[in-house]
């Protein structure tokens, strides 16, 4: 497995699977190819997004970015806010621990001391992820599940 910066040209792939997350049921945001390129690729806020490959398949990405001001989560502006998206396929197979060690390390180089993780509440596999990784509930608000993550502690 690969981890690297996601590129314009893992847009396809990445809009894909996140198809196949919405069919099942563990998606409820957009999942088109302008949506991944807009909030993913090219967000102005975005620290990082990473993907890990596969033999030229991507098999999940990590999104991280800065919360601003008015942000649609109510994140505390200067917090950091993820995201994690893993191909049904690729599941149990150590693809989110990798991204989030990598994202881990651009919160730290980009002097973000929390970051979100806004799950839907029915999501037990997202909510099971975070708590693995060290991530603790600290509010929710109507159908998510909001967990946060020390960086300096973590």
């Amino acid at each position: 497995m690969i981890i690297r910066d996601a590129v314009l040209g893992d847009v396809p792939q990445m809009s894909a699977f996140l198809k196949e997350l919405t069919a099942s049921g563990k998606r409820k945001s957009p999942d088109d190819e302008t949506f991944v390129r807009a909030n993913y690729i090219e967000d102005p806020g975005k620290i990082r997004c990473s993907v890990v490959e596969e033999d030229g398949i991507v098999l999940g990405f990590q999104s991280l970015k800065r919360a601003e001001a008015g942000n649609p989560w109510g994140v505390e502006p200067g917090w950091g806010i993820i995201g994690t998206h893993i191909r049904p396929s690729a599941a149990r197979r150590g693809v989110g621990r990798a991204l989030f060690d990598v994202s881990r390390k651009a919160a730290k180089d980009a002097a973000i001391e929390r970051i979100d993780a806004s799950i839907a509440a029915d999501n037990p596999e997202a909510l099971a992820y975070y708590e693995a990784m060290g991530f603790r509930t600290y509010r929710t608000p109507d159908g998510l599940i909001c967990k946060s993550f020390d960086v300096a502690e973590g």
